[in-house]
């Protein structure tokens, strides 16, 4: 289970934070909410019951706290109270903790409201407590009984942490200059608070620069298997072995959050819930109100997706007939027709399985292959608290290194699952031995492709040629091998001394789609119609190689590129099909002269592709090519209103990608693009034999919108147009 976390934090909303400092364009207040936001996100963003804070305003205009009878607590606001903070809360937060009209309030003070809310939130359980005070420092500081202050934080093990606008700090290295006496004497009484209690004490600017490392998710360890690691049946040999271990994952790829479908709730205009609604967001009945307020407050709720089994039926409207999904039965092709296994006798289709990890033999180092790895890695640790089986296995970790060997096992993780391959290889490291796995494939799953060598040129009739214009020569190598010695990255980086080490480290290199996901939910959340900032650096760092080192290899590139006799390949030229050369036969007649009738041709459904090619190619004229598009358009259209259902529409799409690609190759885009938006409104106006909308998608799935001036110079269609056309709307 996660540990519990309680935090509060101080904000101080004087109005001196109004003022602005150290060249920065936002005032100090600005400058610290984004920090304070930022840490307020990610809390939202776990959504753990567990993970609390409470919100205290520092300097506020009126008073709002338990001790606030007492002169000294006054203009200290409980902004919110210790408890998961949700959306609604954060969007109530951004409303009430704005500035204030006075500098009047004891941030001292503030910490003491801070330790009794704690006190009063966590009582005697346990709890990660932590109060975080964020100021400019130009406040009153009554810090007379701060030796019982410090008393009390250390036996609540509360964590005190006070980050300052502009504060010093030699370990950061920041001094400001011609600092105000006032602020300066604040700085060392907070500073002495923090040492006494073993806190943080720090300026702002290092807090928000670090706000752009990703937060790495803490994750629980959840065993696949517990159980035994066995060598041998023990049900029928004694000398079997048998080892207590668990398995863990050692690698598990992070996917980034996905979105989901929502949509704008009609029965919200007279402030009123349907009960049916309602249930789809909040569970509890008794609290339909409460529920649609808190996770649901623009009026949004989720899409339900259902659907549906149709079976062919004459005597039905349509030729379908709907089905229950309890009346379906499962099959298996074989061949073209299905075979039907009832539910009962569905488990001659399933292999009886007990729960196992057996180990079925050994190979060596070198005889295994890394393609053959299949999953992500798992640990196998022996049980925790047996000592025999930590011994035990720690005698095969041993034996399967100084043998330089893997293991292969059979696992089943539990009694009816189906059975895999594992890979076990050997770990010693200082602190802890242990297995690593991986799936390894079946004999089935190995896809074996051949592929040409590279390194020779084997002709027809077999012969071998080593020298060759597709084979790369001496020259070539040598150039290609110092090109790839000056971009090595290996020893490019500096650690903390001074000296070479990895320039990409895995635990510096950070998925830039998670983070940067997280990072435009998180600022949306707070700026809701503020557009969503560039990426951190940290997060762009990787996504080119450096430029010092690009600069130092230009002079092996350029030799590299002389040595492979680059050039430059002229980009694909379009809309030059009227003016190719027409291929002429050996005996000099003109056939398709010869063969030329007076009558119009006619483009048929049945091979309308072929001969609206065979048409484009027989003329230049611009009338004859807009006739035989017109030709095409009406079958185009013919096939979508005479569909059954979606069976007509792959015909449709493949005759529109031609009519498209031919048309730019003409140079002729107006032709496509005045077709393309008619069909549009009639598909979306139900015109082509009722709701044809399936085929819109169908449209723009294959990217079948407006031709646009970056594809074909002469249409008149910008990129922005294209794109906005290509909307349901």
């Amino acid at each position: 289970m996660a540990e519990k976390e309680a935090t509060v934090y101080i904000v101080d909303v004087g109005s001196s934070m109004e003022e602005k400092h150290g060249g920065r364009t936002l005032s100090d207040f600005d400058w610290a909410m984004t920090y304070v936001w930022d840490c307020i996100t990610s809390v939202v963003a776990t959504e753990r019951k567990t993970t609390t804070l409470g919100v205290i305003g520092l300097r506020t205009n009126g008073t709002a706290n338990e001790l606030g009878d007492e002169e000294n607590y006054h203009h200290i606001s409980i902004l919110q109270d210790i408890s998961q903070i949700l959306l609604p809360d954060l969007k109530r937060l951004r409303t009430v903790l704005k500035l204030s009209s006075t500098d009047s309030g004891d941030a001292i003070s503030a910490i003491v409201v801070a330790i009794q809310m704690i006190a009063k939130f966590c009582k005697k359980l346990k709890y990660r407590r932590k109060i975080v005070l964020i100021t400019n420092g130009r406040i009153f500081l009554d810090a007379e009984d701060a030796f019982e202050i410090t008393r009390k934080i250390k036996e609540d093990a509360i964590e005190l942490v006070i980050l300052g606008v502009d504060f010093d700090d030699a370990d950061y290295g920041f001094k400001e200059e011609n600092k105000v006496p006032l602020k300066a004497e604040n700085e060392r009484t907070l500073k002495t608070l923090v040492d006494e209690c073993d806190g943080v004490f720090g300026t702002l600017a290092q807090a928000i620069e670090e706000l752009g490392v990703p937060r790495l998710k803490a994750t629980r360890s959840v065993p696949s298997y517990k159980d035994q690691l066995t060598l041998g049946d023990p049900r029928v040999y004694d000398t079997a072995m048998c080892i207590d271990v668990e398995r863990y994952p050692r690698t598990m790829i992070r996917k980034p959050p996905s979105a989901s479908q929502y949509v704008q709730r009609s029965d919200l205009s007279n402030g009123n819930a349907s009960v049916r609604s309602s249930a789809t967001l909040m569970a509890d009945a008794d609290h339909v109100e409460t529920g649609l307020q808190l996770s649901n407050p623009n009026g949004l709720t989720a899409v339900r997706n259902t659907r549906t089994y149709q079976v062919d039926d004459e005597d039905a409207p349509g030729g379908k007939r709907d089905v229950d999904r309890e009346d379906l039965a499962k099959g298996y092709e074989y061949g073209r027709t299905a075979v039907h296994i009832s539910e009962s006798d569905e488990t001659v289709t399933k292999i009886e399985t007990e729960a196992a990890l057996e180990i079925i033999g050994f190979i060596p180092w070198e005889n295994y292959e890394r393609y053959m790895s299949m999953t992500v890695s798992c640990i196998v640790i022996a049980q925790r608290v047996n000592n025999k089986a930590i011994m035990a296995l720690s005698s095969i970790i041993h034996a399967l290194f100084e043998l330089e060997s893997y293991a292969v096992a059979r696992l089943v993780p539990k009694a009816g699952k189906q059975p895999t391959i594992l890979l076990l290889a050997p770990s010693i490291e200082p602190d802890y031995e242990c297995l690593l796995d991986v799936q390894i494939p079946f004999a089935e799953d190995v896809r074996s492709y051949k592929f040409p060598p590279l390194d020779r040129i084997i002709t027809v009739s077999g012969k071998v040629l080593q020298e060759h214009r597709n084979l790369p020569n001496d020259k070539l190598k040598a150039a290609m091998s110092d090109y790839v010695d000056r971009m090595d990255l290996s020893t490019y980086g500096r650690d903390d001394n001074g000296n070479p080490s990895e320039y990409m480290t895995m635990t510096d290199t950070f998925s830039p789609v998670l983070h940067r996901i997280d990072q435009a939910v998180r600022w949306r959340a707070v700026y809701p119609d503020q557009p969503v900032p560039p990426p951190y650096d940290i997060l762009t760092k990787f996504s080119m190689p450096p430029a010092e080192l690009v600069q130092k290899a230009e002079s092996q590139l350029n030799k590299l590129v002389v040595a492979a006799d680059v050039k430059k390949v002229p980009p694909k030229l379009k809309g030059r099909k009227r003016n190719r050369d027409q291929i002429k036969p050996l005996s000099g007649l003109n056939v398709d002269a010869l063969l030329k009738r007076d009558k119009k041709p006619k483009i048929s459904r049945e091979n309308a592709i072929p001969e609206f090619r065979q048409m484009l190619d027989t003329t230049e004229e611009f009338g004859a090519i807009q006739d035989a598009a017109k030709q095409l358009s009406t079958i185009i259209e013919t096939h979508i209103k005479e569909s059954f259902g979606d069976s007509g529409y792959g015909q449709a799409v493949e005759e529109l990608s031609v009519l498209r690609e031919e048309m730019t190759e003409l140079e002729e885009p107006k032709i496509y693009n005045d077709f393309i938006t008619d069909l549009k409104k009639k598909l979306l106006a139900d015109q082509l034999g009722g709701d044809r909308r399936e085929m819109w998608w169908e449209i723009r799935k294959n990217k079948l919108g407006l031709i646009e001036k970056r594809i074909s110079p002469q249409s008149e269609v910008t990129e922005e147009e294209a794109k906005q056309f290509l909307t349901a709307k």
